[in-house]
This record gives C-alpha cells, structure tokens and sequence, in this order.
C-alpha cells in the first residue's frame, strides 16, 4: 500500500512545515488588523452614508424650497431663539463644570558628577572594605547584580562612594540636597516659571523623612511663598511618583490658575543594609542615586507651552491582604539591623496587583474593538461555560505609543513583558534606565521618557503609559498625551549627550 501523500506545506514526514505555519499566523494578523480598523472606524462608515444622502438631498432643493424654509424659521423666530439659548446655557455649564486639564510643562531628572559612578566591580569592592559582609553574603551580592541588567556606569551617593563610606545624618541630607536642588534647577531654568509662583509643592521619598520634612527644605531653599500647598509623602515605595501626579490632578482641579511643583526621590545614604540577611541585601545591589522634578499647570493658556496632558491616573492598593503587604517591608534583621525585606513571591504579587490595575485602566484606553473581543471571551466563559477558552489578553500595545515600566528589577520587567505581550522595543526605555542608572525608584519613570525623547520618537498625538509598582503593595498608572512633537535637538536631558551608544546588549 502506497504511503499517503504528505498535505501541501509539509515536509517528507508529512508534518505541517513551518511556512504553512508562518502564512497562516501572517493571514490572521491580516485579519485581526482589518477587524480593528473596521470596528474603529465604524462611526464614519456609518455617518459618511448619512452625511451624503443629507447633501444630496439638501443640493435638490429649489430656490421655492429654499425659501420656504426661510420663512418658516422667520414665523418661529421666538422658538429658535429660546432653542439656541438653551444650548448655549448647557455648554457653559459643562465646561464650567468639566474638570480642568492638567498640563506637564516639563521635567528634568538629576544626573550625578563622574566621581559617583560606581561599576559592578566597584560596588563589590566598597562593600567587602566595610567588613560587615560575610563571604557568603558578598558571593551572592555579586551573583545578583550580576543578573540584575545594571550597567557599569551607575551612581552611589558620595557617602559610599568614597572610602571608607560614612553613612551618617549629615550626609543624608548632602544626598537629598544635591538630588532634589539639582533637579529643580534644571527645571526652573527649563520653563522660567518663578518659584514664587508655585501653590503646591509635593515630594515623596520613601524611606528617609528627616525633621524638618524635605519639603520644607525645599521651601526653605528656594524661599517659596507662605500659603503654599506642601505635601511630604513617605513610605510608599516606588509607585509614590504617580501617587504625587494622582495627588496634584485632584489639587489642581480643586485650584484654579496654580503651579505644582512634584520631587521624586530615594535616599540610599541610609538605607544601605549593612547585614547578611539575603531578602535584605537585594535592594543593595539594585537601588541607585537619582530624582526627578516635574511641574503641572492648569492654566489653560499653558497648553501652548507644554509638553504633555494628563489623561488618567488609576490607582491600585492590594495592602488589605497580609502577603502583598508584607512583600516589601522594613524592618530589623536577627542582629538588629534596619532593612528593606523583598519577598521571593514580589513578582507574583506585582502581577496580580498589575491585574487588577489594568482591568480599571482598559476600558478607559483600549479602542473598543478590544474591548469587544473581551468581553465576548467573558460571555463565552460564564454564560457558555466554555472553561477550557482561555481569558482572552486584551492587546495594549494599541492603546499606547510608549511605555514606562518602573525599572525595578529584571524579573519584575521580564514579567510584564510577557504577560502583556509587550515588544522589545516597548520595554526598551525601562531596561536602558536600569542598564545606565539602575533602579532610581520613583524617578525612574521619568529617565525612561527621557530615553524615549532623546531618540527622536515622542510625536505629537502620541500617547504614552507610565506604571510603576511599591511597598504597600501598590500598582499605579498614569496616561499621558503629547501635545507637540519633542525635538531631541532643542532637550536637555540625562540621556542627551550619550544617547547613541544605546541600546546596549544587557
């Protein structure tokens, strides 16, 4: 009996070859994309028909048609009167009564001196000098970092830089003073805004909150007005920067005609663990010098001058369950020394609060072809109790242009990567961010759209995600719009003078 034939696209052993495979996955993407096109412009195929049958009908019309339609607009003169006015009295009140939009006039993100660079070796070095560091602690301090993705040219404060390092109060508050002033002149210099303009003043730090608050010293330095609005936000980890962006959305709605002024920042000068407890010893190897100062307005007349609008802020806080509470947590090890604990199960926590985070972010930002798709999937799964259909992943790469993933940690971005179904060009400004200037907490989200605007891709239209994760635990998103195309030419920024040499092979 002769063997059958093998199928068309199959090879000798009669299995399917990998161009069949190829064709049938490029004729679907095909498909998927003229269903998105289809169900976006739906409105237009819909009204376009409507529109040309109106024109067409009002291009019919005789001079005698014309004009008795004029006068009978004239016999009801009162009505169309009272008609007009009656609109006009409703948009007022929705305009007076819609939300005021919040604008970014810029930002600028602290870049420390040559002397602070520190390599991977360099670090190793400063911490066997301290001599708090058993052999084993110091194998798997270097084991880390090296599959962390930090680069070789990272900053620590001057405290541990030198040697021998001097952890201490004074020197604290140097690194807080260097980071903050240095962020804020930039940005002042950038936008020309007087510091006497400023209403509201935010700072989050996470984990060094001195007396006075580091808000005031800000006020104090700078010698901002006395009714000023100042807000200290401390222990809330790295997603505090989009609870402070969240916090000046509300504030600014509530003020009309207002500056504010947001710091994001972390301290390392005090926080750097000198124990052997290894959950405590990752955030040696991981966390970095760096800041960032941003600066909102809701003075509509500044849209002309400003680079972003805010579009969304969703806010995710997973602290009523003990493990995700507990999963980064500061406290005493056996010896009594102070720490930041990460748990081994962070990354799964991350990904059930980024869960919960986007399923109240999508239907605000996925067209709804996606949204469709879902929940049918949805339908599919409850009401046909088809269990074996897996939930369908909404694709948000259509929702936004850029992204800015907080550049916690290698694992943590890997993770978002695949179950979002990101590209690698996405994940792009995140893994350079941890590459150059490790993870900056807070501020690391504004390096990355430094990044992004240092390659020449923010145009305008453009929309761009930010989503950053924290102790508590918290998972928190903010949406911007570019309102004009970023020229990397007329930027200064971290990023500008070296931008060509990244990417880098991590």
């Amino acid at each position: 009996m002769e063997p059958a034939a093998p199928l068309p696209g199959a090879g000798a052993s009669g299995k399917i070859s990998a161009g069949f495979v190829l064709d049938s996955s490029v004729n679907l993407k095909h498909v998927k994309r003229g269903y998105h096109c289809l169900v976006s412009n739906a409105m237009y195929f819909l009204v376009l028909p409507l529109l040309a049958a109106a024109a067409a009908r009002f291009s019919a019309l005789t001079a005698d048609d014309l004009r008795l339609l004029w006068n009978q607009l004239q016999y009801n003169l009162i009505s169309v009167v009272l008609f007009s006015a009656v609109v006009v009295f409703l948009l007022t009140i929705y305009f007076m009564k819609s939300p005021r939009p919040v604008y970014l006039l810029d930002y600028a993100c602290y870049k420390p001196g040559e002397l602070q660079k520190c390599s991977r070796e360099g670090y190793l070095e400063r911490a066997k000098l301290t001599g708090a560091f058993t052999a084993e602690s110091l194998a798997f301090q270097e084991r880390v970092i090296e599959r962390s993705g930090l680069g070789q040219q990272t900053y620590l404060p001057e405290s541990i830089a030198r040697i021998p390092a001097n952890p201490c109060m004074a020197e604290a508050r140097k690194e807080a003073e260097a980071v903050m002033f240095g962020a804020i002149d930039e940005l002042l210099g950038k936008t020309e805004v007087k510091p006497k303009d400023i209403g509201i003043l935010i700072v989050n730090c996470s984990l060094f909150n001195p007396t006075p608050s580091l808000s005031s010293m800000i006020v104090n330095h700078y010698k901002l007005r006395g009714n000023i609005l100042s807000y200290n936000l401390g222990g809330m980890g790295c997603s505090a920067g989009l609870i402070s962006v969240d916090l000046a959305k509300h504030l600014l709605q509530a003020k009309p005609n207002s500056y504010c002024l947001i710091v994001s920042t972390e301290n390392i000068t005090l926080n750097w663990y000198l124990g052997n407890t290894r959950s405590m010893l990752l955030s040696n190897c991981l966390f970095r010098v760096g800041g960032a100062a941003i600066l909102l307005s809701n003075r509509r007349s500044d849209r002309r001058l400003a680079k972003y609008q805010l579009l969304h802020t969703v806010r995710t806080h997973k602290g009523a369950d003990d493990n995700s509470y507990r999963c980064v947590f500061q406290e005493e090890d056996p010896a009594g020394r102070v720490g930041v604990s990460l748990s081994k199960d962070l990354t799964s926590i991350a990904g059930e609060a980024l869960k919960t985070n986007i399923t109240t972010l999508g239907p605000l930002i996925l067209p709804i072809s996606e949204q469709l798709l879902f929940f049918a999937s949805l339908l599919a799964r409850s009401l046909l109790r088809l269990k074996t259909l897996r939930p369908y992943i909404p694709d948000f790469k259509l929702a936004f242009d850029h992204l800015c993933a907080h550049a916690g940690g290698r694992g943590v971005l890997d993770e978002l990567q695949k179950n979002l179904r990101l590209t690698e060009r996405h994940m792009e400004p995140s893994r350079m961010t941890l590459h150059r200037f490790g993870n900056t907490s807070s501020s690391s989200l504004w390096y990355e759209l430094a990044y992004t605007e240092a390659k020449g891709r923010m145009m305008k239209g453009d929309r761009t995600w930010q989503i950053a994760f924290g102790a508590g635990f918290k998972c928190n998103s903010a949406v911007w719009r570019a309102l004009r195309t970023v020229e990397p030419s007329q930027e200064k920024n971290p990023w500008i003078d070296e931008i060509e040499s990244f990417p880098v092979r991590a």
